[in-house]
């Protein structure tokens, strides 16, 4: 009996932990939730093509292709001639346990090679769709499981860099 006790109490005290430890969580995370959409779009196009080209040096982002991101996903801004693709991903791309994970001021310009566009790009757009259609945090981490779960986004290629 006494044992059952115990063990009662560590699972009520481990319980209120876990509680405890994700309010505090939600507390230091201000971006649970997506804001409006223009205060993600950079009204500027060609600061944002300027920034997607700031991921690489000039010699290879000249001729890159530049995607920008537009209200329903990414369009081509400027097409390539490398196989490079430089793109200005949301703050959405962070990691799930990231507390920026929703913040609309953050912006990443990265470039890939064709090997890093053909596996890493699917994944941008993916979780894009889902983040501009609304989904949770939450949401989105269990659809982008999923879809690998099925195979519906590819691994990185071997060679892939940004």
């Amino acid at each position: 009996m006494a044992l059952r006790r115990f063990a009662f109490f560590v699972v009520l005290i481990t319980m209120l932990g876990v509680a405890w430890h994700a309010q505090a969580l939600d507390a230091k995370s201000p971006y649970l939730t997506m804001a409006p959409l223009d205060q993600y779009l950079k009204a500027d196009r060609n600061a944002e093509i300027a920034l997607a080209r700031s991921a690489a040096p000039e010699s290879i982002s000249r001729d890159a292709e530049i995607l920008i991101l537009g209200r329903h996903d990414y369009e081509t801004a400027t097409p390539g001639k490398n196989g490079f693709v430089c793109v200005v991903e949301r703050s959405w791309m962070a990691l799930f346990d990231d507390p920026e994970f929703l913040n609309p001021d953050q912006r990443l310009p990265l470039c890939l090679n064709s090997a890093g566009a053909r596996s890493h790009l699917p994944l941008t757009f993916k979780i894009t769709e889902l983040a501009l259609a609304g989904l949770s945090k939450t949401q989105i981490f269990d659809s982008i499981k999923a879809a690998y779960d099925k195979k519906e986004l590819p691994m990185p290629e071997p060679g892939a860099m940004c």
